[in-house]
């Protein structure tokens, strides 16, 4: 993995370098991600994140840390215990050069530790679980991290928006594979890296998955094909 995103993380911080993350999926063309964004404060986040980080409680695990911004609002704002966890060494490096106190480069299934009262898992979280066949093997290591009052706040995107109508108005969604499957491309400097498998869900298919998985979910905010999900245990 050349950890571009990663990359990008650490030379903004240490150079303030102004050159933007380019994104594209195998749906969507490609996008600017200015860096900058990955560092920005409470103020200039947007509702699903807000909402999230003020249900924030106890001893959280931040899975997909990135730059830590997340991470260091619940610790220096809300006096919270949080360990930020991300793939990336350099995002990880980032978020412990940034005043972040516990860090962990390392990815979800790797895990072991204690568990956590709150689980965030934001900026479209369900990406993680990369498809629908793996999401029971990430909700069942996710309930195994939980402690039994616990929550898990994660977020994701209806994509259903981004395929094409047919003339009787039906969506033209692909056959052989659930419409939120994509493949995720990170470009940065004239670098590409390798595409990631990334999972955008509908809430009905969530909801379906996580009652299978032992969890009770709750829709906790929408926000035009954005939602926050509250998942805890049964």
């Amino acid at each position: 993995m050349k950890d571009l995103m990663g990359q990008a993380i650490w030379d903004f911080y240490h150079h303030k370098s102004t050159e933007d993350l380019l994104t594209e999926t195998s749906i969507s063309e490609i996008d600017e991600l200015p860096v900058e964004y990955l560092f920005r404060g409470f103020e200039e986040m947007n509702l699903v994140e807000k909402k999230a980080l003020e249900l924030s409680t106890g001893n959280v695990l931040d899975i997909g840390a990135g730059a830590g911004s997340h991470s260091l609002h619940l610790q220096n704002e809300k006096n919270l215990d949080v360990l930020a966890l991300d793939i990336s060494p350099k995002a990880i490096e980032v978020c412990g050069l940034r005043g972040v106190k516990k860090t962990l480069c390392s990815d979800i299934l790797g895990y072991s530790g204690k568990t956590f009262d709150t689980i965030l898992l934001l900026m479209n979280g369900t990406g993680v679980f990369q498809s629908l066949d793996k999401i029971d093997l990430y909700l069942e290591k996710l309930h195994s991290l939980l402690n039994e009052d616990g929550q898990i706040l994660i977020d994701s995107t209806d994509i259903i928006y981004m395929y094409d109508r047919d003339e009787d108005g039906g969506v033209m969604v692909p056959a052989d594979r659930y419409y939120g499957e994509v493949d995720y491309f990170v470009h940065y400097k004239l670098d590409t890296e390798k595409p990631i498998k990334w999972l955008y869900l509908d809430f009905e298919t969530f909801k379906r998955a996580a009652e299978n998985n032992g969890f009770k979910i709750e829709k906790i905010l929408q926000d035009e094909d954005a939602f926050l999900a509250r998942l805890s245990k049964k």
